[in-house]
């Protein structure tokens, strides 16, 4: 057999495919981007910059991913894009070199009761299927081992066509799950207090049912008052049982009230449809404080909160049930699925391995599969959905991450480079949106955008290497190499907040004395416990006034004016001066746009094409109506006043004919968070991750306590922004205030006047206290990892 000769000329010429190693962005104008250029090289790393509101997210995610997304949806049948989220282009002239977009955002896990860490990962389906070939008992199919399948079974007579005539048969069916029949797979069952429901001392007719929208004569009293099942005027405890079983606990029942068609049902399933059915969050805060006093939420006695039922927790391998390796920590669950020798399902255990050391490696070996996911920080929800992407074999992708080192220790922000330089080495761009100089300093590309935030920012300051950003002279370039110095005298606390043998998840008894009257910083590996004894031990309450990492919910309709409170006193002043009502300067009531209903846009839904909302062209976006605009508060109409800034705001409100001093303290606190930039009424949508932490800040600002509780609140500021916060969190403790931080930045740590070490490790390995001190103690001991990392971060 002969082969043909293969010559390979000297200098070949290079193949056109390989031409197109560019992302190329031109004229984008999402958001505040002022038509930003820019051209990102493939299969690199690169990070973008640049302070907080500057539109980093901008052009990441509302233009290159949205683009891709919106590209990949367009390949579907328009019957498919009908159930897909239809996605606008955005502002932008050209967009070419797109590959295929993964976001891995901080968006929350779904908070489900009935969602945890193994149904978001696939973990627990790949368990119920092991669990159904080897478990002993055999019980049945992996829905039997399943919290969130009901066993039912049912039988009865079906009616068919058969033959051209129609035949009956009797059928049967029966599924068997695994959901725990008394908390419904929920693993807590909730008691009402019924003390907070009603006084049984008076009578119906004087207003005996407390809960809020039942008091008053409203539609909600009157169906209980005049139902004809009681005596309105008899007190509730003199109620027979019959009474009080139709009071609390009666099926719906149809019926008339005042000749209107209405539905009577008991108060309690009444309560638990209309109030318990919503998540806390989406509550008004009146009702959230009445079913935090009304409701208590206890483990399930029945499944003892492992959500499954008995025949599904009987079911054992190596007298392990899945219940047991669901609440195992997951690199114990690991070592245990490693000991497994069975041929006939090796390749389930080979993919559940896979999953179960991506945890570990990735840094969440310490969680276990029946974590709720609500209850995962930003930081750890990016993590479990990095989670999927880590084995995979695709290549030439686009990866997009919203700052992955959120709530990370310095520690474990190695381990997450590693995994974006694995990510990148295996032929995928990777675009990084960070603020961490241990971060950018990986980049093969940085891009800077600012020069400011909000209208001052929305440009390219920097593009280039790393080196070229420490010379460059922008923001992020001066900052870059700072190092907070560790302080040479603290302050002296004023009293102490004991907490004594706090077990709260993986707390091993911990006692710990908190400073007061000083800034005291709890840090730790992620994982190591901190905010299980600051949130377990000081319950937000009286004078402790707790910010966590709850995300911020609002409409287009929210803007920082509603969401603070702050266009309350602003109407009243609108109103006092023209002698008109309130209502009237409220875009969502009486003063609203007829045509766009306040909007200030009119959305046209085209089925599966994108919507297209256009400028409402009878109050030209300024969302209220001619006639409302003709008042005037200091030679302002309300739309004007809504298109300041918090900086101008601040100004106008403070002094002259517009002296407002609810509003003037609102604008002060908002500005003392370095929001001074944000327009009065831009969207809440539109605000970057780190915006909106701020903004919740200076909310809760204005709550009255001599105790404040922050969980991390340097997530998504720029390394400049941090130097602020941390004059911010001095004049708090300066006014008398004890500031208790959750945190793992080490400027924020070397600015401490006392610091709570936990660890060692995460998990089981850490709960414990390993270090209490100043700051310089721990940096000349470098007992703990913290110790080491903040000794390397202030050079000595």
């Amino acid at each position: 057999m002969s082969m043909a000769p293969r010559t390979d000329p000297q200098s070949p010429a290079p193949h056109v495919a390989d031409s197109h190693d560019l992302i190329r962005v031109h004229g984008a104008r999402e958001n505040n981007l002022k038509d930003v250029n820019i051209e990102i090289p493939k299969r690199r790393l690169t990070v973008f910059t640049g302070v907080s509101g500057s539109g980093k997210s901008s052009l990441v995610f509302d233009t290159i991913a949205a683009e891709s997304q919106r590209l990949i949806n367009e390949t579907y049948s328009a019957f498919v894009q009908g159930f897909m989220p239809t996605l606008a282009r955005p502002e932008v002239d050209v967009l070419d070199g797109l590959t295929t977009v993964i976001t891995v955002d901080q968006q929350r896990l779904g908070a489900d009761p009935r969602s945890t860490v193994g149904t978001a990962t696939d973990a627990n389906a790949m368990l119920r299927i092991l669990f159904s070939r080897l478990g002993k008992p055999h019980i049945g199919s992996p829905k039997a081992l399943s919290f969130n399948v009901a066993s039912i079974s049912g039988a009865g007579a079906v009616t068919m066509e058969r033959g051209g005539q129609t035949v009956k048969e009797r059928r049967s069916f029966s599924i068997t799950g695994g959901m725990c029949p008394r908390c419904e797979g929920r693993g807590s069952v909730s008691d009402l207090d019924l003390t907070q429901l009603y006084d049984d001392s008076k009578s119906l007719s004087e207003g005996a049912i407390t809960v809020p929208g039942y008091t008053g004569g409203g539609w909600n009293s009157r169906l209980y008052s005049e139902s004809g099942f009681f005596d309105p005027d008899k007190p509730i405890r003199k109620f027979t049982k019959k009474e009080l079983h139709d009071f609390l606990h009666r099926e719906p029942t149809r019926m008339k009230i005042a000749g209107i068609n209405m539905t009577y049902e008991g108060l309690i399933p009444r309560i638990q449809r209309s109030m318990l059915a919503k998540e806390r969050e989406g509550m008004q805060p009146h009702i959230r404080e009445f079913v935090d006093r009304a409701v208590t939420f206890t483990t399930c006695p029945e499944c003892d909160g492992t959500r499954l039922n008995e025949g599904a927790r009987s079911s054992k391998i190596k007298r392990i049930s899945i219940a047991d390796a669901c609440a195992m920590q997951i690199s114990d669950l690991a070592e245990w699925v490693r000991g497994l020798d069975e041929p006939s399902v090796a390749p389930l255990l080979t993919a559940l391995q896979q999953t179960l050391d991506s945890f570990v490696e990735i840094g969440l070996g310490y969680l276990s599969l029946d974590r709720p996911a609500g209850t995962l920080s930003g930081g750890e929800a990016q993590r479990v959905k990095m989670i999927r992407h880590l084995g995979s074999s695709l290549t030439d992708v686009t990866y997009v991450f919203d700052e992955p080192t959120i709530g990370l220790h310095p520690h474990d922000i190695q381990r997450m480079n590693d995994l974006l330089l694995r990510l990148r080495d295996k032929g995928n761009t990777v675009l990084v949106v960070e603020h961490k100089p241990e971060t950018i300093a990986i980049a093969d590309h940085v891009v800077d955008l600012g020069p400011g935030a909000g209208t001052a920012g929305g440009t390219v300051c920097f593009e280039g290497t790393v080196e070229g950003l420490r010379t460059g002279g922008t923001i992020t370039g001066r900052h870059f190499d700072d190092r907070a110095a560790v302080k040479k005298t603290v302050r002296k606390p004023t009293g102490t907040l004991e907490i004594r043998g706090a077990r709260t998840h993986n707390l091993q008894g911990v006692d710990v004395d908190i400073p007061l009257g000083v800034l005291a910083v709890v840090t730790g590996v992620a994982g190591s416990g901190k905010s299980s004894l600051v949130h377990g031990s000081i319950p937000a309450g009286e004078g402790v006034v707790s910010v966590d990492q709850a995300a911020i919910r609002g409409s287009r309709r929210s803007n920082p004016a509603t969401y603070t409170g702050l266009l309350d006193p602003i109407r009243k002043a609108f109103a006092k001066v023209n002698g008109v009502k309130p209502a009237l300067f409220s875009a969502n009531s009486e003063g609203a746009c007829p045509t766009c209903n306040g909007a200030g846009v009119i959305y046209t839904d085209l089925a599966m094409m994108a919507g297209v909302a256009t400028t409402c062209e009878e109050c030209e976006g300024k969302r209220f109506q001619a006639s409302v605009l003709d008042y005037h508060l200091g030679g302002r109409d309300i739309s004007e006043v809504l298109a300041m800034s918090v900086t101008e705001a601040e100004e106008f409100f403070g002094a002259g004919e517009a002296a407002t001093p609810a509003a003037h303290r609102i604008l002060t606190r908002l500005a003392d968070v370095g929001l001074g930039y944000l327009t009065l009424g831009q969207p809440l949508t539109t605000l970057s991750g780190g915006e909106r932490q701020r903004l919740k800040l200076a909310t809760h600002m204005a709550e009255k306590g001599g105790v404040y509780v922050l969980d991390e609140p340097t997530a998504g500021l720029h390394l400049a922004d941090v130097e602020q916060l941390l004059g911010l969190l001095d004049r708090l403790v300066d006014a008398g205030k004890s500031v208790i931080v959750v945190e793992h930045h080490q400027a924020v740590m070397a600015h401490a006047d006392w610091i709570i070490d936990l660890g060692p490790g995460a998990g089981h390995d850490g709960g414990r206290l390993v270090f209490e001190g100043t700051p310089a103690d721990l940096v000349a001991s470098r007992s703990t990892l913290t110790g080491k990392h903040l000794a390397t971060y202030v050079g000595s």
